[in-house]
Parts: structure tokens; sequence; C-alpha cells
């Protein structure tokens, strides 16, 4: 079916007529076909506040002009109902991990707040190129708005200007041109993790926007999706960054919580080397 516009009686309007003020004007268009993403979500914990669950990479959590029902907020009104759990933060699409959601307005709102003052610490894990030098560390490059390229892009700036941004991070193993590191924000900027572990010289494995290619990877994945030829210029499908662990003050019995989501399969895989309980032990050290 093809786009078009018809008059309220059903005969169709050519491209050339003018809109008249309290004319009726019927727009058809072909069914909107979304991209396919993984549908699923698996529930790590839930009480009668709270819900945290596992997000895969590649589901979206909000709606936008390319996603509507194949976004974590819609698999949540199927499964819940209209008084499904409010999200109180977010993930980009190709991070992967744990995300917390309120099941009540009083518990979204205190979520929210916490987010919003960074009273919510975070961890997450990342598979970066070459090997960490240093064991632990402190990243504080100032970041903004790139100033050319595309609008979604941020990028470190000179000391005085930009926001203050600041990522601590440990590193947990390193094997033979990679290092799988455990990241603590500080701040809260858009690609935070991403733009500082570029800057260091250590871009985040299959990142499509910050890593050795810059946004050419980007513009060639909107061109053509992902190729064989594409992937092994990223080293992996999706940016091998994933949310591990949230410690949060709980908004019904005002506990210290903390609650983790295990690493995801792609990026166990991807590490390709025996990953023990005692790496995931310092996670929290950051």
């Amino acid at each position: 079916m093809k786009s078009c516009a018809y008059r309220a009686d059903g005969t169709r309007r050519r491209a050339s007529e003018r809109v008249r003020a309290g004319e009726t004007v019927i727009l058809v268009r072909p069914a909107f076909e979304e991209p396919n993403v993984p549908l699923y979500f698996d529930v790590l914990h839930e009480d009668d506040a709270i819900l945290a669950l596992d997000k895969p990479a590649g589901l979206p959590v909000h709606p936008s002009a390319s996603y509507h029902k194949h976004t974590l907020t819609y698999l949540l009104r199927q499964r819940y109902g209209k008084d499904a759990p409010q999200i109180a933060h977010r993930l980009d699409r190709e991070t992967s991990g744990l995300i917390l959601c309120g099941r009540t307005h009083a518990s979204e709102r205190a979520l929210k707040i916490d987010f919003e003052n960074r009273r919510v610490s975070k961890r997450y894990l990342a598979i970066v190129r070459g090997e960490m030098p240093d064991d632990s560390g402190r990243i504080a490059f100032p970041m903004d708005r790139a100033k050319e390229g595309l609008h979604i892009l941020m990028e470190v700036t000179p000391e005085g200007e930009g926001y203050p941004s600041v990522t601590r991070y440990r590193v947990l193993a390193r094997r033979d041109g990679a290092t799988l590191v455990a990241l603590a924000p500080e701040s809260g900027r858009q690609h935070q993790l991403r733009v500082h572990l570029a800057a260091l010289g250590h871009p985040i494995i299959g990142d499509k926007l910050y890593g050795p290619d810059g946004v050419q990877a980007f513009l060639d994945y909107i061109e053509t999706g992902l190729t064989d030829s594409l992937r092994d210029r990223l080293g992996h499908d999706r940016q091998a960054l994933h949310a591990y662990e949230l410690h949060f003050t709980h908004p019904d019995t005002g506990e210290p919580t903390t609650l983790c989501a295990p690493l995801a399969d792609d990026l166990v895989a991807l590490w390709r080397e025996p990953l023990s309980e005692a790496i995931f032990a310092s996670v929290g050290a950051c």
C-alpha cells in the first residue's frame, strides 16, 4: 500500500491541492514495520515496591521513531497490564543488563529522585580493546556535545570547558588484545563510559560510534546493516557493555539494597576465557 491522502468522502486528494481550515484529511500509510529485536526480559527480583530485570542487548527501553511495540516499555505493559511497573532510568539499546522499575507511583518517584541525585551506585562491565596498563584509575575528562558531526555524538573537551565527568575503573582480567574492566560512573553524561574509554585509548569492543573507525562504522551500519565485514571491523555484534550492579536505598524498607545481573552470554563468549567468581567479587571495589 502506498502512502496517500483522502477526503472525508473517500476520494483521493492530489498532491497539489491546498488544505483549507476545517477540512478533514485522512492519511493512509503502509503498516509500520519495526526492526527485529529480542522480545523478552528476565526478572531478577520482584517485591511489592520494585521490579529488577535483566534487559537483553538490542531491546530498546523506550519508544522512538523506529520502535514502538518492540520496546521494554511495551513488553512490561503486555506482562503486567495497565498498572505495569515504571522504568526508573535507562540503558542504551545495545547495552545489556540490570534495569530497575517502580511498582507503585511512590516507589517509582523515589527511585527516579535517587537516580537524578546520584544516590544510586552503578557498576558496569566492559570488554575494551587493548590491555589497559593500570590496574585501577580515575578518568576525569570533561565532556560536551560534539561541535561537528552527528547530533548524538559526545566528545571530551579541553579543561575548563564542557561538563565535569568522572569514571572510576578497575581491571578484572586481561587477555591478548583485550581487557575486562569494571566501571563506576560518578557523573551521568550521555555515552560517558564509551567516550571516556575511547579517550583513554581503549574503546569498547563493538562500539559503532567511538571505536577505531569513528562514526564511519555507524554510518556503514545504517546503510548496510551488520555485514560480516563490518562485524570483523567492530570485533563484536554490539558494544561490549553490560550494566552489572546497582546499589540503592529500597523505597519501601529504606534498607541498602544491592542487585546484580550476570554478564550477558554473548560477552562471556566474546571473552573466550574462563571467568571465575573471584573476578566478579571484585567489581564493587571500583
